[in-house]
């Protein structure tokens, strides 16, 4: 009942602000130009998806406002354009995260509205909205009133269902649950117009909610691309500056290449094989399947007959599980395998996924309806993955197609060991990955701007 209440009071107040603000809003001149504004209820640098929206709609002539979070740094191409505005929000007060979880949802809930809504109403000036799904609250009430109010186009792109990622932590028949259910329902079915991630999301959100909705696939942007053996080089001297397994204890050397005295670079043999997952560390990645996994590859390599190589395992991101789980990694005292946790900036990050061995996706995606993003950039950079399977997963990923899908972490560990038996001389292992490879330059052919001015541009238009 209370939470009812609070955000009763808070829709009031995002009203009351709303029409108290209208005189100022009413009085400034709208610029000639088409705007978008583009809003995130998250750190912006870590929403690629709507980075590049922004970015597509900045190339196609239009005004950009984009609404979010600090913290990671936004692509290079935003900050430093004419045609696009940040507006950073004022993160809640930490004081807040001392209050029982209730009020604490309810405080933080009514400070992102009015937030949100005194950003958008003193700041923005936009034709259209564009809007992240997830999170739904407050996010979709505050903008389908700002866009009612004041005559904007809402768009809404759905990522996944915020009320299945909220059921994960605190069960799906929780009040809290039900509530974001009815909210994105509601409003969601009485935007302008929707996009999602895959067509079995469009499915069902017609089936559901009777939605429409256009599939917009995620594509990877062009820095995400295959590269040569110099770049692969240089990224491993440069990371072993900071990342001690990256290094050989020589100068512009690296423990996977090396450089002849004529300055031509080559892989050893042997080396460690490299493996890569990208990671958001959140609840819907399971790592105990991946640690699992690497702790029976640690006990093969023990193996007098093994034919394993030593194994470096790189995950990198920023998440709320990150400390957690680097607390069990310090525990293991494993001889063979190695894991690092780097955190790349926007142009390391595509080279590091291009110089792997093999990709590793432990996505499960709470509703089953959406798409790891992070293996759409692993094979923009032509590199094959195992990936934790699901319902929707082949819309992306083809088992023994493209890349390897296993579903726990026994079927994970025996991929490794036939991948890397004898590595990097298996010959039906090389042929395999060729395979894959050949597949994926079909995968690269297509890219995110001209998938998005095909789907998305009409919209606008």
């Amino acid at each position: 009942m209370m939470f009812f209440m609070l955000l009763l009071i808070s829709s009031l107040v995002i009203i009351i602000t709303s029409w108290n603000l209208w005189t100022l809003w009413s009085k400034r001149k709208f610029r000639e130009e088409k705007r978008v504004c583009v809003v995130v209820l998250g750190d912006i640098g870590r929403s690629p998806r709507m980075q590049y929206h922004s970015l597509s709609l900045m190339k196609q002539g239009y005004f950009v406002d984009i609404v979010g979070y600090s913290g990671s740094e936004p692509l290079r191409d935003l900050q430093k354009s004419s045609f696009v505005k940040i507006h950073y929000l004022k993160p809640v007060p930490e004081w807040n995260n001392q209050m029982p979880r209730l009020l604490s949802y309810a405080i933080k809930t009514i400070w992102q509205s009015i937030d949100l809504i005194w950003t958008l109403v003193r700041q923005v000036q936009s034709t259209y909205l564009l809007l992240q799904n997830p999170p739904a609250i407050p996010t979709i009430p505050v903008c389908w009133f700002y866009c009612r109010f004041f005559n904007t186009q809402l768009i809404i792109d759905w990522h996944n269902y915020a009320y299945s990622i909220m059921a994960l932590g605190i069960g799906k028949d929780h009040l809290l649950v039900k509530i974001t259910m009815f909210i994105e329902s509601f409003f969601g079915a009485r935007a302008d117009k929707n996009l999602c991630v895959t067509n079995a999301m469009k499915n069902d959100l017609k089936t559901r909610w009777n939605i429409e909705a256009k599939v917009l696939y995620d594509r990877p942007a062009k820095e995400f691309r295959p590269i040569d053996l110099t770049e692969k080089h240089n990224l491993f001297v440069k990371l072993s500056e900071t990342y001690e397994e990256f290094g050989n204890g020589e100068k512009d050397t690296s423990i996977f290449t090396e450089s002849s005295h004529n300055g031509d670079i080559k892989l050893r043999n042997p080396r460690p094989a490299l493996i890569v997952s990208s990671t958001s560390w959140t609840e819907d990645e399971d790592f105990l399947v991946l640690f699992t996994a690497l702790h029976e590859y640690e006990t093969a390599c023990c193996s007098k007959t093994s034919t394993l190589p030593d194994l470096i395992c790189a995950i990198t991101g920023k998440g709320p599980l990150k400390d957690f789980w680097n607390a069990i990694v310090k525990c293991k005292k494993w001889k063979h395998v190695k894991i690092v946790t780097p955190w790349l900036s926007n142009e390391d990050y595509p080279k590091l996924l291009a110089s792997a061995d093999l990709g590793i996706s432990l996505h499960k995606s709470t509703s089953g309806l959406d798409l790891p993003m992070k293996v759409v950039d692993m094979f923009g950079c032509g590199l094959p993955v195992c990936a934790y399977n699901y319902p929707c997963l082949n819309e992306l990923v083809k088992h023994e197609e493209n890349s390897l899908v296993f579903s726990n972490d026994g079927e994970l560990f025996q991929q490794l060991k036939i991948w890397f038996t004898n590595f990097p001389n298996n010959e039906k292992v090389m042929k395999k990955d060729q395979e894959f490879r050949e597949q994926l330059k079909t995968f690269q052919k297509l890219r995110w701007d001209s998938n998005w001015s095909t789907v998305v541009l009409p919209y606008f238009n």
